[in-house]
């Protein structure tokens, strides 16, 4: 009993939601012509826990909004490195350095194209994040042991844009939802960005989408 517990407590089952993808007939011919490319800082929304205070939750959300920009440059460039993306990515302190001094993230009115126009780039990706906890790990656990039921212990909502500066226009959207058992939020983010990122239309011939 003590060894199925252990194997129980290390588990980790993702669930996944077929995800969702959209090109303009274009996007392909105008991400081609797009030489560097910005990410914006995601918005991310966490559900509301008990003893969580408002002004805790919303600190947390823009310290994650800066860590899954970073996840997503770290990723993209890696790829970029590897041969199998063809756009430059610009650095994130160069990103958000401009965004501040044009006001963002309280600039609610600058469009992707305006953004594209501040950061001097032929393209923004945006993205939303939502995050919650349907139940706690040892729920989780709980209901595994007495009905052999995993339980969700994280889930995230994700939806990707890449938006053109000269077209005005999104070329290209992903939106996925993904949870797991006994897997952090942060797996989970992760896990749909790097998904995501497979599909956008930044690689070279013949790489996997």
């Amino acid at each position: 009993m003590k060894k199925s517990l252990v194997l129980l407590v290390v588990a980790t089952f993702l669930f996944q939601s077929c995800a969702k993808v959209f090109y303009t007939p274009d996007a392909r011919y105008l991400a081609s012509t797009h030489k560097i490319i910005a990410i914006i800082p995601p918005r991310v929304s966490i559900a509301a826990r008990k003893k969580v205070d408002a002004a805790a939750l919303i600190e947390q959300q823009k310290t994650e909004s800066i860590n899954f920009q970073r996840e997503m440059y770290s990723w993209m460039l890696k790829r970029k490195m590897q041969g199998t993306i063809f756009v430059d990515i610009q650095d994130v302190e160069t990103t958000n350095a401009k965004l501040a001094a044009a006001g963002f993230p309280d600039a609610n009115m600058l469009t992707p194209t305006d953004l594209s126009k501040v950061l001097n780039v032929d393209g923004v990706l945006t993205s939303n994040y939502s995050l919650s906890k349907p139940m706690s790990e040892g729920s989780a656990i709980a209901l595994a042991v007495v009905a052999g039921i995993w339980g969700p212990t994280n889930e995230a909502v994700a939806s990707l844009s890449i938006h053109d500066s000269v077209s005005d226009k999104m070329i290209w959207n992903y939106d996925h939802k993904l949870s797991s058992t006994l897997g952090s939020p942060a797996r989970l983010v992760d896990e749909l960005m790097r998904q995501a990122s497979r599909k956008m239309p930044y690689f070279t011939s013949g790489s996997q989408y």
